[in-house]
């Protein structure tokens, strides 16, 4: 098993106010990283892009980035589970600052980048927000850089939130290659787990080799990262009773910033099924954009 390779478990990388930071070095690959900044009520960060691009996308919370010579104000949310949020883009070479009034946790989902484009504001109804799939296989997804009108050099991000019992990234599907119908992309999944009377939760994430050697099959929990840089993933699996939310971070070498995958051909029949199925009707958990 590589569990304890691609499985980084929530705090192992944390330091200062950053309660996550999964950099390319720790994640032994060129493009993809993460970091989770939690400030306290009246707290601030300086932070820098480097060579990398970057969202400032509120997990719960809202703040103000100061970035440019301009204050941008995100609105955020209460948490993952009651809305979709508003979010910036903000290229490389930036120094910025993010400061909280309230108080909350703000992911920082990065890509190298290697075009120079804008910072940019971009407000919650500009979110492409999805039901996939249908009965057990039901899950709602976010696009928050990926499939809308955000121009990024690599970085694509979305988030995926899952009803309890539901099998998610399901069929399992791989993009390690480039063709006509797929993209190389390394690929990070961030989870959140909704506890319920005070019992934290859990789910379960599997990966396995499309031509590359991989094996994981893992109990994740809240704040942990899961690192894919090939293979066929999933599901990711919401154990009954604890819905699953997971923060997805895509990029790779290809200029055309796409997200393209094939599924595995052993089970790229469950999408069949969905015909006659309907979708989960807890679905969905957050209000959605026409």
């Amino acid at each position: 098993m590589d569990n304890d390779t691609h499985v980084i478990k929530a705090g192992s990388t944390a330091h200062g106010q950053f309660e996550t930071d999964v950099s390319v070095e720790r994640a032994g690959w060129e493009w993809c990283s993460i970091r989770v900044l939690a400030l306290p009520a009246g707290g601030q960060q300086e932070v820098t892009s480097g060579e990398a691009e970057l969202l400032v996308l509120p997990l719960t919370g809202g703040c103000t980035v100061e970035v440019d010579g301009h204050t941008h104000r995100l609105q955020g949310r209460d948490e993952v589970w009651s809305a979709i949020t508003d979010h910036l883009y903000i290229p490389r070479g930036q120094n910025f600052t993010i400061r909280s009034e309230e108080g909350g946790r703000f992911a920082l989902p990065a890509s190298k980048a290697t075009r120079d484009l804008p910072v940019r504001y971009c407000p919650a109804s500009e979110v492409v927000t999805t039901l996939r799939g249908a009965g057990n296989c039901s899950r709602q997804v976010n696009n928050y850089a990926l499939g809308n009108d955000l121009e990024t050099s690599h970085l694509l991000v979305c988030e995926v939130l899952t009803p309890g019992g539901n099998w998610s990234s399901y069929p399992p599907h791989k993009h390690d290659e480039h063709n006509d119908v797929e993209r190389v992309l390394e690929e990070i999944y961030y989870y959140e787990v909704r506890g319920v009377n005070d019992t934290p939760g859990f789910a379960l994430q599997r990966i396995y080799p499309s031509g590359h050697p991989i094996d994981v099959c893992a109990e994740v929990h809240s704040r942990d990262v899961v690192i894919m840089p090939h293979g066929y993933h999933g599901p990711s699996v919401a154990a009954p009773g604890y819905d699953l939310y997971y923060l997805n971070v895509m990029a790779g070498p290809a200029e055309d910033a796409t997200w393209l995958m094939t599924d595995d051909p052993a089970h790229t029949w469950i999408r069949g099924t969905w015909e006659t199925q309907q979708v989960d009707p807890r679905l969905p958990m957050t209000p959605l954009n026409n």
